[in-house]
C-alpha cells in the first residue's frame, strides 16, 4: 500500500474525524474544499466551514452509494424535464469552464430537520446520509431506495455530488479526490466539503496552505492524490 508520510497524516486525520484541506490542481479550478468524513460531522464543523470557508456546503458521495439510492445527476434530470419546461433546455450545463460534466446530483434535507439549513440540521442531515451509505451497502437497490426516502425528503439545504464511476481515472475533480481519499482511509466514502472563498474570489493557495499550517490541517494538491490513488490501487 502506498502511503507516503503527508498522506498517511491525511488518512489518519480522516479516521479522527478531523479536517483536511484538498486543492485540486494549477489550471483547474485552483480552488481549495474543507474535506472531513461525513460520518464525523457535528454542528460545530458547520459552523467552521461556513465561517473559515465561505463557499457551498456539500456531500460528496462513492458513485456505489450513488448507484444503490438511484441518486441521478441533476444535468440529467433538467435533460430529462426540458419537455415539460423548455427553460431548462435553455439552461444546459454544456459550457463549464473547468470540466465536461457537473457532479452535482439532487439536495436533500434529513426528516427530522426543521428548515434544514441551521448548524444542527445540516450536520444531521450529511452524518444520517453517511450512516446510510453504509447500511445500505449489501441491500437491494429498491429496499435501499425506500430506506432513503423515509430518512430524508428533497430538495434540501444539502447538495450532493456524485464521483464518477472510475473516480480518478475518468475525473479529477473534488468529488473524486474526497470520495478517493474517503477510501483509502477505510471510512463511509461520503464526504462533506465547503470551498475556501476570499473576497471576491477563491481563497489563494497560499493562503490556504498558511490557514492549514495555522491550524494543524493536512493540505492536499490533487496530483499528490491521484499519484498516491495509483499506487494504493495495485
Amino acid at each position: 500500500m502506498y502511503s507516503p508520510p503527508k498522506l498517511e497524516r491525511a488518512l489518519e486525520s480522516l479516521q479522527q474525524g478531523r479536517f483536511v484541506l484538498v486543492y485540486d490542481a494549477d489550471g483547474r479550478e485552483e480552488e481549495t474544499d474543507f474535506v472531513i468524513g461525513a460520518q464525523f460531522v457535528q454542528p460545530e464543523h458547520v459552523m467552521r466551514m461556513r465561517r473559515d470557508g465561505g463557499g457551498l456546503i456539500f456531500l460528496m458521495v462513492h458513485h456505489s452509494i450513488g448507484h444503490r439510492l438511484g441518486l441521478p445527476f441533476l444535468a440529467d434530470v433538467l435533460a430529462q424535464g426540458a419537455a415539460q419546461w423548455p427553460v431548462l433546455a435553455e439552461l444546459a450545463p454544456n459550457d463549464i469552464p473547468y470540466d465536461t460534466k457537473s457532479s452535482f446530483s439532487i439536495t436533500i434535507n434529513h426528516r427530522d430537520t426543521f428548515t434544514g439549513v441551521t448548524d444542527r440540521d445540516r450536520a444531521l442531515t450529511m452524518r444520517e446520509f453517511a450512516l446510510l451509505g453504509a447500511e445500505v451497502e449489501d441491500r437491494a437497490e429498491e429496499a435501499a431506495r425506500k430506506l432513503f426516502g423515509q430518512r430524508f425528503r428533497s430538495p434540501g439545504h444539502v447538495p450532493l455530488c456524485l464521483a464518477s464511476d472510475h473516480l480518478l481515472a475518468t475525473r479529477q475533480g473534488h468529488t473524486e479526490l474526497s470520495v478517493a481519499l474517503g477510501v483509502m482511509a477505510g471510512i463511509t466514502p461520503a464526504m462533506a466539503g465547503c470551498e475556501m472563498m476570499d473576497v471576491g474570489r477563491s481563497l489563494p493557495k497560499g493562503d490556504a496552505r498558511d490557514y492549514a499550517r495555522r491550524h494543524h490541517l493536512v493540505f492536499l494538491e490533487g496530483p499528490e492524490i491521484v499519484e498516491a490513488w495509483k499506487k494504493w490501487s495495485k
